[in-house]
């Protein structure tokens, strides 16, 4: 097995969604596992996006009023105007 410090901090990013959809080889579950023993910001990462996941869940529709939804709209147009490309 590769020691933790064979993973970046910015492969472990990539590998994240793998990560909570237990989609990674042994390999791979096993050098990001180590990673996190050695990187307290990786591991806040993972935890956040673990919550992100839950509660974007959770989110329906319905529960954003009117006016949220709206700038969550105009957020996203923003977004994809100023984006490169």
């Amino acid at each position: 097995m590769a020691p933790a410090e064979d993973l970046t901090c910015a492969q472990l990013v990539e590998l994240v969604t793998d990560h909570l959809e237990g989609a990674l080889t042994a390999e791979e579950r096993a050098r990001f596992e180590a990673h996190l023993t050695i990187c307290q910001g990786c591991v806040n990462y993972v935890d956040q996006m673990r919550t992100s996941v839950a509660f974007t869940g959770r989110l329906r529709v319905d529960d954003l009023s009117a006016e949220v939804t709206a700038e969550l709209v105009q957020a996203f147009r923003g977004w994809h105007e100023n984006s490169p490309g």
